[in-house]
Order: structure tokens, then sequence, then C-alpha cells
């Protein structure tokens, strides 16, 4: 569990939205909330494993575009879903069926956003990673376009990986951490196409890639649309996608850049020598995210159907 002194530190990180933010915000209000999704979350792993993925994706694309607010999750032609980037996020389901449970035991009490944050906590405990208690009293928005999906692509550079995370008021290691949840990503192959076949034009692979990576790449794409970015423990949560970025088998190429860049590159070397500090790190990093631009007291709704506005 996160010790009450981190989440201190973080407190005078991001004051405003901490000071609304509390772990344990349901335990008056719907005292069973947190155990209702756990228990979805472990009943979907156990089915499919890869769920993890999926909420991390989901988690993250949600932060990074006007804040934890589940704005992601509106069904609508223009909504963030619609939006090329979230094209490839999945388990709405999920959140669906973990929605219906709360409201049938607590009405218009637990956010849609909460939802989300605390089924990728469980999702990640559930793949080996850390078991964490996170602040919840985030509210749900009330606003949803495609036009502000803006997230980085897999070709950025690390400098304008670094500063998408900066911008938002998280630092260095924390998103070189975040980026470590690629350890049990999946990348659909036409994001890395070129790397395995005609580099930026060359006729040949991209040099930086393990040429044995090169030729497992090519043979999981010719019968798959997607790969694991961490070829080693592609269902683990651990450190094992630092060390092998570190071998050039970085399947995407941003992540592969992570481990020569000068800006990165120790801190790759630190995750990839200690997995419990990677996993710290990782710990500190989602909460300060899970804090980004919250929507806490009166600001926003609860909604009561995640897909929809009240």
């Amino acid at each position: 569990m996160m010790k009450f002194s981190s989440l201190l530190v973080l407190f005078f990180i991001f004051p405003i939205a901490f000071a609304q933010l509390r772990v344990g915000f349901y335990s008056q209000s719907c005292p069973q909330a947190e155990t209702i999704v756990r228990n979805l979350v472990r009943q979907r792993f156990g089915v499919d494993p890869t769920v993890t993925a999926a909420l991390l994706r989901m988690h993250f694309h949600d932060c990074f575009v006007r804040g934890c607010d589940a704005s992601l999750l509106i069904d609508s032609t223009n909504s963030e879903k619609a939006a090329g980037p979230n094209g490839s996020v999945r388990e709405f389901d999920l959140i669906d069926r973990i929605k219906a449970q709360l409201e049938a035991a607590c009405p218009s009490t637990v956010s849609c956003a909460d939802i989300v944050t605390l089924a990728t906590r469980d999702s990640v405990a559930l793949a080996g990673g850390p078991s964490y208690s996170i602040p919840t009293g985030r509210r749900d928005g009330r606003v949803s376009n495609n036009v502000d999906v803006a997230l980085p692509g897999p070709t950025i550079s690390v400098s304008g990986a670094v500063s998408f995370f900066t911008n938002k008021g998280l630092n260095t290691f924390d998103a070189v951490a975040l980026l470590g949840a690629h350890t049990v990503g999946q990348g659909n192959c036409g994001l890395f196409s070129d790397r395995i076949t005609n580099f930026q034009g060359t006729g040949r692979p991209d040099s930086s890639m393990d040429p044995a990576l090169v030729t497992s790449l090519r043979n999981t794409c010719r019968n798959s649309a997607s790969a694991a970015l961490d070829q080693s423990t592609p269902l683990r949560f651990d450190n094992q996608f630092f060390k092998q970025i570190r071998r050039r088998r970085g399947v995407l190429q941003v992540d592969q850049r992570l481990a020569t860049d000068r800006q990165t590159r120790g801190i790759v070397a630190r995750y990839a020598n200690n997995n419990a500090f990677f996993k710290r790190q990782f710990v500190r990093a989602m909460v300060k995210m899970g804090a980004v631009d919250v929507l806490t007291g009166r600001n926003g709704e609860i909604r009561r159907n995640c897909r929809r506005f009240n």
C-alpha cells in the first residue's frame, strides 16, 4: 500500500485536486464500492488477462484529455471515443457492468471516473503489479469532443513524450514509469510495420531493433493483427519491458528511444535493475496522473449511465 507520507508529498504537487480527493471517499456513502469493482475486475481478468492493458489504456486516454473525468466513455459520433487514437480502447462493457452493480447498491453515488481509476488499479495488481491505495472522489465531466483528443503516437521523440507528461504536472521519472505499462501492452502491427520492413524508406528494417526481434515480429504479424510490446513476460506487470528495450528489443519506436536518449536512459537502467523501485515509482505516477484536472465537489456530475450525460 502507498504510505501516507507519499500521499502527503503528492498533496503539495496537486493541492487543489488532493484537497477533495481522498482514500476511502466512499467508505460511508457506499462502503462496498471498491469491493464491487475489485470482484468484477477479477472475474474479467480470469477470462481475459489482457484486460489490464485495456484498462490502463482507457485510464491514460481519459486522463490526458480534459482530465480524469470519464469523458472518454460517452457514446456519440463526435465524442472522444470517436477519435482515431481511441479506436483501440476497449472494455467499455466491463465499466458498464460495474456501474450497473454500483447503481443497484448505491444509486447516483460512485462516479464513472472513479470506476475507471479503481478498475485499472485492481487489474494491475491482478497482473502481478503493485497493490496500492488511490484517492477517490472524482466527478464525471459534461463535455466530450473528439477534437480535444491529441495523444502522442508511437513515433514521437522522447523529448516530445516527456513534455506531454510534464505539461500535466508529472516529471520524467513519472513519464518513463507510465510508459513502462507497455510491459502488458499490445501494439497493432501497423504501428511498427515500417520498423520490421522498410524503415524510413531505407528498404531495410530499423537497425536499432534486434534482428531476432525483427524476424519474430514479422512472423507474428503474418498471423495476427497485433504483438506484445514486452516479448518476455507479456501478461506480467514487471520491469522486463525495461530490460528488453535495453537489449534493442523495443517494439514501438518511442519505447526503444527511451533506452538510448540522454534524458531517459539512466531512468530506464534504474527501473531495469530494480523491479521494486519501478513499481514504487509507477504507483506514484498513477496517483499523480489520477489527479490531473479532476472535477470534484459540485463540479461535474455523477452519471447514472457511463455512456451518457445525465
